[in-house]
């Protein structure tokens, strides 16, 4: 709560200076598609920066006359010298010169390398934690004296540096963007710390507990409130498009013409969440297909020479892509959120349609049912079972039918013991995808043989896709089952595949998502 009273006024009136419409405008000079049938720029979009934008710039630009550190100084400015910086700003009072101090940091980190990043995190992780005797005296406080207010000074005691620092390294123009760069830097320290020869505990505490830091604003600056849902459409700003491809973490979009492909004919969609911090930085984004049916492969979706489905037909809308484009927001939940607005607003436009659902990818398949296969005593697969799977070790084996067929029948009994049975040391599904739309109050509906028999389809899940049912009237059913008593939701047919008389599951030290 603390943190949403700090930024809810200052975010508020951001999102009003600066969010647009769920639906976009039609286009003004400068967008649509040019001459080569790629999009144009809206340059009046690329104009809407915010009032709220330039009064902190107008701000910081004051307040570099208050401060003693001349650019030419900013240059030279070593890593120590930035975290003198660092103590200087969260000592200072002053707003002009916090903000305009507060940029000069962001300004010469992003100068640094990849070393001196490193150097500079590493410092404030371990120099910028909380002040232990005032902890201790807080404490001592609170023994004397249990009351409210002792509580909250033990509290504001027990806040590492660290959270202040971002707090007002965020003042700053741009500094949201920046602060979710500075934690893609912070988890290259952390896996670098991990593999180096002689890891350093110390380290690796205090790297996580900044992590926590920056996850516990972000999860207060990105919430809900905060969000802004956009129709993407080949009307949509080009550099926007850019990161569509670019971002685009399921099925690989191969340039401009695939793009219009997902985003132009009547039978697609395409949503994404903005953020009025980031007004040009889809934060995620889901495909959509408008189709007659429950489809069980991703290649007719992405076909080039489909024929496009007429909206009035439509029945089924179809998630198959869901893209987080923000690797600094890591465990900042947006995909629930964006998949039940996108249903409502599907819904309101288009009544007739019934079934929502997507056609998922298995990430985690491959890897699990490998490991089985080679285990003395696997689970989820008979021994009949394990000879039959030692198919999948000749190439091209999807390609040929009777191949195919064979491991059909060993592979979808041990796809669906993967999904019913399968655990990790916290009970959870072992499969990513899985954890998140059942967590969403899904149905795991479908198993799909060789549903994805791209080379990356392949390598992840021997071409196994899912289908997730998304009922409207039992999501919230389906969510506190799985959420209380860890039950996963599956219909008759996935159920049916379940092998009877296979021996208890094992939980399987995998990391959760």
């Amino acid at each position: 709560m603390r943190e949403a009273t700090r930024g809810a006024a200052r975010m508020r009136r951001l999102s009003l200076l600066s969010a647009s419409p769920a639906e976009p405008d039609p286009p003004k000079s400068g967008a649509g598609p040019d001459r080569r049938g790629r999009p144009g720029r809206d340059e009046s979009e690329m104009a809407a920066i915010s009032f709220l934008g330039d009064l902190l710039q107008s701000i910081s630009d004051r307040g570099r006359g208050l401060i003693a550190f001349g650019r030419g100084d900013l240059a030279k400015a070593s890593v120590a010298d930035v975290v003198k910086l660092c103590e200087d700003l969260i000592s200072r009072r002053g707003e002009a010169s916090g903000v305009a101090l507060a940029r000069i940091i962001l300004d010469r980190y992003e100068s640094f390398g990849r070393d001196d990043r490193h150097d500079f995190l590493r410092r404030i992780a371990l120099d910028f934690g909380a002040d232990h005797a005032a902890v201790e005296g807080a404490i001592a406080a609170y023994a004397k004296t249990p009351s409210r207010a002792a509580l909250g000074r033990l509290h504001e005691a027990a806040e590492p540096r660290s959270q202040e620092l971002i707090r007002r390294l965020n003042l700053a123009r741009d500094g949201t963007i920046a602060l979710v760069r500075m934690r893609e830097d912070l988890f290259s320290l952390r896996d670098a710390a991990r593999k180096a020869d002689k890891p350093d505990p110390a380290l690796a505490e205090a790297v996580e507990s900044l992590d926590s830091d920056f996850e516990h604003l972000f999860a207060s600056w990105f919430n809900r409130g905060f969000l802004v849902l956009r129709r993407i459409d080949w009307t949509t700003p080009a550099h926007i498009l850019e990161k569509i491809i670019r971002y685009e973490a399921v099925h690989a979009i191969s340039g401009w013409d695939d793009l219009r492909r997902r985003i132009e004919p009547p039978d697609r969609r395409c949503f994404a969440f903005f953020h009025p911090a980031l007004l040009d930085e889809p934060l995620i984004f889901v495909e959509v297909a408008l189709t007659t049916g429950i489809a069980a492969a991703i290649a007719p979706i992405l076909a080039h020479d489909r024929q496009p489905t007429a909206t009035r037909e439509a029945t089924t809308a179809i998630f198959y892509s869901i893209s987080n484009c923000q690797k600094g927001l890591a465990g900042i939940t947006f995909g629930n959120f964006l998949i039940k607005q996108v249903v409502e607003d599907l819904c309101r436009e288009m009544p007739a349609l019934k079934t929502f659902v997507t056609l998922s990818p298995v990430p985690g398949f491959r890897t699990w049912l490998d490991r089985e296969r080679r285990s003395d005593a696997p689970q989820g697969l008979t021994r009949e079972d394990v000879e039959t799977l030692r198919l999948l070790d000749q190439p091209d084996w999807h390609a040929d039918k009777t191949k195919a067929e064979a491991v059909k029948k060993a592979l979808l009994p041990a796809a669906a013991y993967y999904f019913l049975r399968a655990k990790t040391a916290r009970g959870k599904p072992v499969d990513p995808v899985a954890r998140f739309h059942l967590g969403n109050g899904a149905r795991l509906e479908r198993l799909n043989f060789l549903g994805d028999v791209s080379p990356k389809g392949l390598s992840q899940g021997y071409g196994l896709m899912v289908n997730y049912l998304y009922d409207l009237g039992a999501i919230e059913k389906n969510h506190e089952t799985y959420a209380n008593l860890g039950t996963v939701s599956a219909s008759l047919a996935v159920n049916r595949e379940l092998r009877q008389n296979l021996p208890p599951a094992r939980a399987v030290a995998l990391a959760e998502a």
